[in-house]
């Protein structure tokens, strides 16, 4: 008999080509013919799940006994992954249930269905077809052949639709492929028109092209120091906590050299000779505390404790760096405190008559070049001057006003009275002795004056200030308390005769005659300055405060920006336009400071605010008071350079590569210079941070 199945039976460890063999054998006892067989089985049901089986039942013709299907040992020979035959036992109680059972008595019930069977099959390229043995030779002793049933076959029509969609999915991959090259093929030439763009020859402040890219590997040995000291940091602690004294003293020691070994050095080059040996020393205790104790989990969380300490302690030093930056900003060396004290002794040692300057007609001449210097620093007022003065091709139609306080009007005056700038003419006045100038008509004095603006100030200096606040530290400077900081916003009242007007800070430097400013056509705005919004931060947004309606309303947050230090204002349209009304009536609705913080810049763009005619930015060049990574070209090429900013250059922070600009300016034979131990020698100590 055969057996036939409704399912497929083949173990993942086959492969495609197997036969089965089955050898039949009685469970009890062995029997030797098939009379035995059947005479040892009569009386047994038949198998109900084999439709065979049923159909006689119901025609009621039983041909013959069937055997216990349940308990029959099967002999399974098939073909392992290196071709060798194999043969396996298995009993049919474990075989799958698509597998049933077929005798030979059933063959002619059944021929006409398997005829169809096989036709199917033979239409049906199934990847097992031709894979399992359908000959009767593989009979048993008892005429049963076990055979299992392929899976369902396709219908020819559902195989030729198989087919299409296979050609589809082809076409549609081969078409893919061929638009990926084409993207491909576009980006690489896209890429290569790139790079011929490119200009190499640019010495930007992240250039690769810069000289320190040439050698990537030239800090390699540094680097390699710096990472075996935060390692053996990390392995000294892991040492302590499990009482490994000796490792924890050798790495603690081996750090500590390596530490000394680097210095202050930034590169291999400022390496000393011994340093590389350390390393090596270094790498020799690294290898034997990993040896003991390493364990990823452990150094990962120690490692990861440190950084945030560092990133703890690194904020800490940022705010009070932040502290520092700005008391260092506000204090005067002591050879700059010195100089104004000789001036006054000397001032008020001299005859009234002798504290008078000469060419006084000139100073209400519209048809002369007038400028307006607001300062209390002697030094600094005298470096403006003088670099205008040395770039003037007409000195004496170049007319200074210079406006400072009370405490440093005789020193400002005896300075310029015993050296008179060539020719042009010196006029030096007290803001104390602007009467008009009052709280009842300026709102930035009544504010200024009000408990809680100096409250705001003297907290500042309070020991909480030192890390909390430092936001604002720079709000808090003294200068945002002295009127000579917003007399700028009453120009026209200072100098009620003049037309057109130069206004200059003491922190900058002129490099070009200034003369052809006073011919630039203003086009009807009052304020003639160089904009900033092709910096990076130098917008509306960065200064005002668009939360507030007042402001979000009126401007707008990306207008941009410009810079106070070199500005021509136009005094006639000034008037007219009633710019100091505009400049009153915002700086009362900020009283609570809720539209920007203190300063001049922010109230000065609301003032001027689309009345601004933007100048060549090659006239004020910005930047040099903070900026280390400017373009040396664009400073040497500008009008006036201007070191806004904390680092001013006759400080302690000053940038040492832009100190010349300023003090090739300075009159180091000067006897009061001298007196007060004012030399060169001393602004190049100071420029390289002491």
């Amino acid at each position: 008999m055969e057996a036939r199945s409704r399912g497929s039976f083949i173990s993942p460890t086959l492969l495609i080509f197997f036969f089965l063999v089955i050898h039949v054998a009685p469970a009890r006892a062995e029997l030797s013919n098939v009379s035995s067989l059947q005479g040892k089985l009569k009386g047994l049901f038949p198998s109900y799940d084999c439709p065979q089986c049923i159909n006689r039942k119901e025609h009621g013709r039983i041909t013959a006994a069937r055997p216990d299907e349940k308990n029959i040992d099967i002999l399974v020979t098939y073909t392992d992954a290196n071709g060798a035959v194999r043969t396996r036992s298995i009993n049919s109680k474990d075989l799958s249930s698509s597998w049933v059972w077929r005798y030979p008595s059933d063959e002619d019930g059944d021929q006409k269905k398997s005829s169809k069977e096989v036709k199917g099959k033979s239409q049906k390229p199934d990847k097992f077809e031709g894979n399992i043995d359908h000959s009767n030779g593989n009979e048993n002793q008892y005429g049963v052949v076990v055979e299992h049933k392929l899976a369902s076959e396709l219908h020819p029509i559902k195989f030729k639709r198989q087919r299409l969609r296979n050609e589809r999915r082809e076409r549609r991959s081969a078409e893919l492929i061929q638009q990926d090259k084409e993207i491909e093929n576009q980006i690489q030439d896209a890429a290569i028109e790139r790079a011929k763009e490119l200009d190499t020859t640019s010495k930007g402040k992240y250039n690769i092209w810069r000289k320190e890219y040439e050698n990537p590997n030239s800090d390699s040995t540094l680097k390699l120091m710096r990472d075996q000291i935060i390692m053996a940091k990390a392995y000294a602690t892991i040492a302590k906590a499990k009482n490994e004294d000796s490792l924890y003293d050798s790495l603690i020691k081996h750090s500590r050299e390596s530490q000394l070994a680097i210095g202050e050095a930034t590169s291999d080059a400022e390496l000393q000779p011994s340093a590389l040996d350390r390393a090596k020393d270094m790498g020799h205790v690294l290898a034997a505390a990993k040896d003991q104790l390493y364990d990823c989990m452990t150094l990962a969380r120690k490692l990861r404790v440190m950084l945030q300490s560092a990133e703890t302690g690194l904020n800490l030093l940022k705010k009070r760096s932040a502290f520092l930056i700005q008391l260092a900003a506000k204090t005067v060396p002591r050879p700059l405190h010195c100089l104004p004290l000789l001036l006054t002794t000397d001032f008020f040692l001299r005859r009234y008559e002798e504290r008078e300057y000469p060419n006084k007609e000139k100073l209400e001449d519209p048809s002369l070049f007038h400028y307006a210097i607001f300062s209390d620093n002697v030094l600094a007022t005298s470096v403006v001057v003088n670099s205008t003065i040395l770039h003037a091709k007409e000195p004496e139609k170049h007319v200074f006003h210079i406006v400072t306080d009370k405490l440093n009007f005789p020193a400002m005056k005896m300075w310029f009275l015993v050296n008179p700038p060539g020719g042009a003419t010196i006029h030096v006045e007290n803001v104390d002795g602007f009467t008009w100038l009052n709280s009842s008509y300026c709102p930035v004095l009544r504010q200024l004056e009000s408990a809680r603006m100096i409250e705001y100030y003297f907290k500042a200096h309070q020991s909480n200030s030192l890390t909390s606040g430092t936001d604002n530290l720079k709000y808090r400077n003294p200068k945002y308390l002295s009127m000579l900081n917003h007399l700028r916003f009453y120009l026209p009242e200072v100098y009620p005769k003049l037309e057109k007007i130069l206004f200059l800070d003491d922190d900058i430097v002129v490099q070009k005659d200034l003369t052809p400013l006073w011919s630039v056509n203003l086009q009807g705005m009052v304020n003639g300055a160089v904009e900033t919004c092709k910096e990076s931060f130098h917008r509306f947004d960065k200064y005002l405060n668009f939360s507030n309606p007042k402001i979000s309303e009126n401007f707008d947050p990306n207008a941009c920006g410009w810079a106070f230090g070199m500005n021509v204002f136009d005094l006639k349209e000034w008037r007219r336009r009633n710019i100091t009304g505009i400049y009153h009536h915002w700086q009362e609705m900020n009283e609570d400071r809720t539209l920007w913080k203190l300063g001049t810049l922010p109230p000065g763009l609301i003032t001027f605010y689309n009345l601004t005619y933007p100048l060549d930015r090659s006239w004020h060049v910005l930047g040099l008071g903070y900026d280390p990574a400017l373009n040396k070209t664009a400073i040497q090429n500008g009008a006036v350079v201007h070191y806004n900013g904390n680092y001013k250059p006759w400080l302690d922070l000053a940038i040492a590569k832009y100190k010349s600009y300023w003090s090739r300016y300075v009159m180091f034979n000067n006897s009061y210079l001298q007196l007060c131990n004012i030399r060169y020698e001393w602004l190049q100590t100071i420029s390289m941070g002491r």
